[in-house]
């Protein structure tokens, strides 16, 4: 790990709180309606239209395993995720933070059921631990295909 200081969008999922590096984050945008992709992974959610760009949107509450429930706060937020841009649904976005490679320890083996592939690490920060997501390995390769895979094969498609 570097030792600059890093800055995290912080959400929330589940009770608990992550984060990603800001310089991931394309945007972050209020729930909209999904269209479903048919025999598609339990957690892609589907697909949108953001401005014209079909992006894939993954569900992270099913992805970890965590009830489900929508509220007026949850958030999708637009990743770069593999070179493509993906959308993950989150129950809330909390805020931009700023943190110490000093405050961020290595991720244990397991984290609130969570294999450890896609975690980066544990910050800690005051008495709160924000647990940092790796995107990259978000997915496995198979998955990473599919995803890839759903937005062609729509973008490929005249939608008249």
């Amino acid at each position: 790990m570097s030792n600059e200081t890093k800055q995290l969008i912080v959400f929330d999922l589940g009770g608990e709180e992550f984060g990603v590096k800001i310089t991931k984050v394309q945007e972050i945008i209020r729930m909209k309606e999904l269209t479903q992709l048919p025999n598609a992974s339990e957690f892609m959610a589907g697909i949108i239209n953001l401005r014209g760009d079909i992006i894939s949107v993954i569900d992270l509450r099913k992805r970890f395993g965590v009830e489900q429930k929508e509220t007026k706060k949850t958030r999708i937020i637009i990743v770069e995720m593999d070179n493509q841009d993906v959308g993950l649904i989150v129950d809330s976005v909390s805020e931009v933070l700023r943190i110490e490679p000093a405050d961020i320890e290595d991720a244990p083996e397991r984290i609130a059921g969570i294999k450890d592939d896609y975690l980066k690490g544990i910050g800690k920060v005051d008495d709160r631990i924000i647990i940092l997501l790796d995107l990259d390995q978000l997915l496995t390769t198979e998955e990473k295909i599919e995803l890839e895979n759903a937005s062609q094969n729509v973008n490929d498609e005249d939608i008249a």
